[in-house]
């Protein structure tokens, strides 16, 4: 009889409520450190001189997608860069000051050794991309741009905190390049890292059999207007309320269709979608039209239930995108790949939560990986889906 109903109870269970099996053992983290690169005047070209160069050494390292694969061995995409840029100040050519941007994409294995229950020592090594954008002079390269793949190396010290949750400090380093003229960059940082492992039993059942509704399939049709301006995209990347990107290169229109599946979800709140879509633009400045063709996750969080309606904010970011123009209104974009990023909000009604509703922006940029990054802002966009 027990048997029974615990195969009962199995078949009620929404396998959405635990977590797929890519999230299973993954981890994300964000650490703050101290950057060492020695810039100096020997990375200016034609024997140019800066009366001073500023070298600020805050930085960041966030750990954008990790996955153990046993206690021991893990592999892991990252992304550095400082808080501020280096600046060259008055340089002699025209007394001006410039700035010169560097960041620094990681993957890289990462080995742990035990020493205690909670205490361990990792090393890590892989592939690093290192971005750099210098500045002109007069039409001609004062600093020049950089871009190239090298080794990435590292280790440290991990102290467990909680089965989830623990805390790393260590160093990351990659050498210098000299045809590059880029010096050697040593990064010194602690930070938390928070791994996702299976979800108990009892937890997906109470997931499984809350009664709210969580839809596992949306297409999306939506169009584009830049009729309202620009002014929500300035809010949220100028204004007081800084969580988005702004960009160079705007949107005047645009038409999009999209397509999301549900993996995941809690209770009441929170869930997660991939979703697939595809775009053409026509861009404000210069009316060129191109096409975006994109994959990306959706971290949705329902704010309000009730009955007439579900109200939700959605926030999508770093999803890979195909970009079929890489100069739009006179400024070079990057190369065909790039990311892209959005925000909304949005309302499923009726009975099973079928009709959905959205208003969103989005933005693309290709993160730094290469040297030219104006970016993309697309204003408010419109969307009617169907739910199932």
């Amino acid at each position: 009889m027990l048997l029974v109903l615990q195969c009962c109870v199995a078949s009620a269970q929404d396998s959405r409520a635990q977590y797929p099996a890519f999230l299973k053992n993954s981890y994300i983290g964000f650490h703050v450190g101290y950057i060492d690169y020695r810039f100096s005047n020997s990375q200016l070209e034609n024997g140019l001189h800066a009366e001073s160069v500023q070298v600020p050494h805050l930085g960041v390292r966030a750990f954008l997608f990790g996955h153990d694969f046993n206690p021991y061995f893990s592999a892991q995409f990252t992304y550095m860069r400082p808080v501020q840029w280096v600046h060259y100040q008055n340089v002699e050519a025209d007394g001006g000051s410039h700035s010169v941007w560097m960041n620094l994409a990681g993957l890289t294995a990462r080995s742990r050794l035990p020493v205690t229950k909670t205490v361990s020592l990792y090393g890590e090594g892989g592939l690093g991309i290192i971005t750099r954008k210098g500045f002109d002079i007069d039409g001609a390269p004062g600093l020049k741009d950089a871009n190239y793949a090298a080794v990435l190396w590292g280790g440290g010290l991990q102290y467990n905190l909680s089965a989830n949750w623990n805390l790393t400090a260590g160093i990351t380093s990659s050498p210098a390049h000299s045809s590059a003229r880029q010096p050697a960059t040593s990064f010194f940082s602690g930070g938390l890292n928070y791994t996702m492992h299976a979800l108990a039993d009892e937890r997906v059942e109470r997931n499984s059999s809350s009664g709210f509704v969580f839809v596992k399939n949306i297409f999306q049709i939506g169009y584009t207007t830049d009729a309202f301006g620009y002014g929500a995209n300035d809010f949220v990347s100028k204004g007081a309320v800084p969580v988005f990107w702004a960009a160079d290169v705007q949107i005047a229109h645009g038409l999009s269709a999209n397509y999301q599946r549900n993996v995941f979800h809690t209770r009441r709140v929170f869930s997660l979608d991939w979703g697939v879509g595809l775009a053409t633009w026509r861009s404000k400045a210069n009316r060129e039209r191109f096409s975006t063709a994109s994959l990306y996750p959706v971290l949705r969080f329902t704010v309000l239930r009730a009955t007439p309606l579900d109200l939700y904010l959605d926030y999508s970011l770093a999803g890979p995108t195909f970009i079929s123009r890489t100069v739009i209104d006179n400024r070079q974009t990057g190369r065909e790949f790039t990311f892209q990023d959005f925000m909304g909000v949005g309302i499923f009604s009726g009975r099973k939560r079928n009709i959905n509703a959205e208003i969103r922006i989005a933005h693309y940029s290709n993160g730094n990986l290469f040297p030219r990054n104006p970016g993309v802002t697309v204003p408010l966009s419109f969307s009617l889906g169907y739910a199932y």
